[in-house]
């Protein structure tokens, strides 16, 4: 006994524990067979079928896969919404007890679960890029392999022996997640805004792993400004997790100064802002406290990359985001922006942490920093930023700039960004269409999580990513995207695409916090065309619900129940 107490101390010495479950998911529909004669897919139905799990010499309800009459056999799984981790396939007793080879390929798309990887064409775009999504394997006589570790809705499945029948018994997806639960919730009269805000939620969800991800397929990286519309879902849905301070300090860590942080200087302006709101939504004083050393020392070199009172980063990749990412003047304006944003959220850091000198350096600079205003250059990112830091009249900004043409020219990260402008020039009756007609666009096309990057353009002359895309059809995820995501390689799982959700229970459920820790919130409303909302928000002191319903003349009626410990403004 005690020789097995020292077996398992040395073991569990060498572990580190995961905080992620794993479910098992039954595909939900058979997309594609290789043939329609039933010679090379034989009773395809059974994989829709309950398995219990364990193979037995007895289990016959099979899908057989055969090359005897014909040189394919190959069937195409769709499990019904975007997933993580892989498979579990299940092959029955057979005559030969060797392994047979198979060749699996996940996809986000049908396309991408279809594709090749030699990248010829658009639709072989595909890579296996931080995560296998197409390998060879051998399958055991009488046994279960699970295989894969990537993001994937799809999956297809190929016999590559010549001559032979293949029991598949059952073939179930590995969904690996953090069990937690959505606290936050969103409802209205409105479905198309309920399913946004939820696939939002869900999206950031797959992506809390075990670090705070940009993509569960492409990307499984801590990016710091990508981080920040996905903290503030996590904010309004999950409350506090140990995934988003986990991820901020990898960040710190991996980044001795006077580096910055994924060698982008906006990126580690971001992580002083998502430092600001984390504390003013969770307000955990003993972290903030321990990010006071790095934290005056990064601002100290941020406030040494000030030219008079223009911006002036230097030694990092200047960078907002891909679309503007060739435009060296769009991006100092937003850099210009980022800056005032960066050191006001210094300024209040310091403030919480009683270090005036600090405070005083970063009001000081912010004070200069706005007496130069650079142009917007007709861009939204730009436009949207100015507004946010004070450079930009907000309406102006809004008329001029942001709501022309509606979603055009929006993009799915800064896109978060066009909106908190919007709604600060009042203007919740278009960021609510363009939350419909952008976002919404994604889910019209068989999304059930959202993408890295759209061009609203595209929407309109796009196929479904769920179905086969016809012949001439334009194939929005193989013929789409750009910079480093062209074709098959974005990313159709970004939790930097969900500021809508944020934005949802911020403005129309209108719960904003004014002190750490939500100790006073402000709920104000804004309901536009809806004729009620309701849904829950999570704080360290407990649940908000509140629920809005416009009476007949127009005004709103709200019902509010907050934790005694929060004071409610309205």
């Amino acid at each position: 006994m005690a020789q097995n107490n020292i077996l398992q101390k040395g073991v569990s010495d060498r572990w580190t524990k995961d905080s992620r479950t794993i479910q098992y998911i039954l595909p939900s529909r058979i997309v594609w067979m290789s043939d329609s004669e039933g010679e090379s897919v034989l009773h395809p139905e059974n994989l829709l079928s309950d398995f219990s799990g364990q193979i037995t010499v007895a289990s016959d309800q099979n899908c057989i896969l055969s090359t005897r009459k014909t040189n394919q056999a190959g069937i195409l799984l769709d499990f019904g919404k975007e997933l993580h981790e892989g498979l579990l396939i299940t092959a029955a007793i057979r005559s030969a007890n060797h392994p047979i080879k198979i060749r699996v390929r996940f996809g986000e798309s049908v396309t991408e679960a279809m594709s090749d990887t030699d990248g010829n064409t658009p639709e072989s775009s595909a890579t296996n890029d931080h995560a296998m999504r197409d390998f060879e394997i051998e399958l055991p006589w009488l046994g279960s392999l699970e295989i894969g570790n990537t993001g994937f809705r799809f999956v297809r499945i190929d016999l590559l022996e010549k001559d032979v029948d293949l029991p598949l018994h059952s073939v179930q997806a590995v969904f690996k997640y953090r069990d937690i639960p959505y606290l936050g919730s969103f409802k209205s009269d409105n479905e198309r805004l309920n399913r946004i805000w939820e696939t939002g939620a869900y999206t950031v969800h797959l992506n809390m792993q075990n670090y705070l991800w940009d993509g569960i397929k492409r990307d499984r990286l801590v990016w710091v400004g990508d981080m920040h519309p996905e903290i503030m879902t996590i904010n309004s849905v999950f409350g506090i997790n140990e995934v988003v301070n986990r991820s901020l300090d990898i960040a710190k860590t991996d980044t001795p100064l006077p580096g910055w942080m994924n060698g982008m200087c906006s990126y580690s302006l971001w992580w002083i802002i998502i430092q600001r709101d984390l504390y003013l939504y969770q307000g955990n004083y003993e972290y903030l406290k321990e990010q006071h050393p790095y934290l005056s020392a990064l601002l100290t070199q941020v406030l040494s990359n000030i030219d008079g009172n223009k911006e002036n980063l230097q030694g990092g990749t200047r960078f907002l985001d891909w679309p503007t990412s060739e435009s060296p003047e769009i991006i100092h304006a937003g850099l210009q922006a980022l800056m005032i944003m960066g050191l006001e959220a210094g300024r209040d850091i310091a403030n919480w942490l009683q270090d005036s000198d600090l405070a005083n350096r970063c009001d000081n600079a912010t004070k200069k920093l706005k007496k130069y205003v650079p142009s917007h250059q007709n861009n939204k990112q730009a436009a949207a930023l100015l507004a946010i830091s004070g450079l930009g009249n907000p309406e102006e900004m809004n008329r001029k700039v942001i709501s022309v043409n509606g979603a055009e020219d929006f993009s799915t990260f800064y896109g978060y960004y066009m909106l908190e402008a919007m709604a600060m020039a009042g203007d919740y009756t278009d960021a609510l269409q363009i939350i419909s007609d952008y976002w919404g666009g994604m889910l019209d096309l068989g999304a059930t999580t959202f993408w890295e990057d759209l061009n609203y353009s595209d929407l309109k002359k796009a196929g479904r990513i769920d179905e086969i895309v016809p012949s001439g059809k334009y194939d929005i995820h193989s013929m789409g995207g750009g910079f480093c995501y062209k074709g098959l390689r974005h990313s159709f799982c970004h939790g930097w695409a969900s500021g809508p959700t944020a934005w949802l229970s911020r403005h129309v459920l209108g719960i904003i916090p004014l002190e750490a820790g939500c100790k006073k919130v402000k709920i104000e409303p804004h309901l536009d065309n809806l004729q009620w909302v309701e849904g829950t928000f999570p704080t360290p002191y407990g649940i908000i619900s509140v629920k809005h319903q416009k009476g007949k003349d127009g005004k709103i009626i709200s019902d509010i129940k907050a934790p005694d410990e929060i004071v409610v403004i309205q």
